[in-house]
């Protein structure tokens, strides 16, 4: 740790990396905590195979055709968007399973992407990394996209918590009372989208689910309202990224897979602490 607090103040990439583990567990928390809710955590796999395809394309466009500003993060976030309308359209006018729609972003989002990847030339970096996760790449402008998309999601989660908690919760129920369920339902798919696509640049497309659900199960073991849930999760994946990153740095290991294994072993003691904790409580009573 002390190595890692050292190079904090002598590198740059270093401050960047852990200022953007910082903005990403507020999207994580927020909406992490409706997916959990919800239990959708499939969607946000789903969501995060299939801008595979959208991160390709984009490096493909750059690499190909010239267009040098459109980077893979561009490319995710467009695509991310892309399947939250797919499938609210799906869901209004075909009526198809939600599981079914998940299953077949995956693996378009996946097949289209490789096949990018395949027709661009060179070696591309950027796009193992992202499937991966590489913390320390992250730039000031990733940081400044984060910043933004961020932003979106605490306004809309604002503007919209009671809504977004009663077509979470009760889905029916909320029908009955005359709300837009259908629209609320792709205001969450379009936070799902958002929080997907950040959480990608920390761990990567292969282990994004990890990273939006664990810390997130953790906090509602410790919670009973969906506001503490996020406010809590919010502190642990900023807590697992700081970590994570500090960690990884020291030990030289993948800061991605750290994060995630962290993540796992808070989730493990939280769970099994609390009902050890627990039946210590019934016998003391007792």
């Amino acid at each position: 740790m002390h190595e890692f607090l050292t190079a904090l103040g002598d590198f740059a990439f270093l401050r960047c990396a852990l200022a953007g583990g910082l903005l990403v567990s507020v999207a994580g928390g927020i909406v992490g905590s409706l997916v959990v809710t919800r239990r959708l955590t499939a969607l946000a796999g789903g969501i995060a195979h299939f801008i595979l395809g959208g991160m390709g394309g984009a490096r493909y466009l750059s690499k190909v055709h010239g267009i040098e500003w459109l980077s893979p993060l561009h490319g995710a976030l467009a695509a991310a968007l892309l399947a939250a309308v797919i499938m609210t359209f799906v869901r209004l006018h075909a009526k198809e399973r939600e599981d079914t729609m998940i299953g077949a972003l995956w693996a378009l989002g996946m097949a289209a992407g490789v096949l990018f990847i395949w027709r661009t030339p060179g070696y591309n970096e950027d796009l193992m990394a992202y499937l991966f996760g590489d913390i320390l790449l992250m730039s000031t402008g990733d940081l400044v996209v984060i910043a933004i998309l961020d932003a979106i999601i605490l306004a809309v989660a604002f503007v919209f918590y009671g809504q977004l908690v009663a077509v979470c919760f009760d889905e029916e129920f909320a029908r009955l009372r005359g709300l837009p369920v259908d629209l609320f339902y792709f205001v969450f798919l379009c936070l799902t989208a958002l929080t997907v696509v950040v959480l990608v640049t920390v761990v990567g497309v292969v282990m994004v689910i990890a990273l939006l659900t664990l810390p997130v199960a953790a906090a509602g073991r410790c919670s009973t309202r969906l506001w503490q849930m996020m406010a809590l999760s919010t502190v642990f994946i900023a807590g697992l990224t700081t970590l994570g990153l500090a960690v990884s740095y020291d030990a030289n290991l993948p800061t991605g897979a750290t994060i995630v294994m962290l993540a796992g072993a808070l989730y493990v003691v939280v769970t099994f602490g609390g009902k050890a904790l627990a039946r210590v409580r019934v016998r003391a009573r007792g």
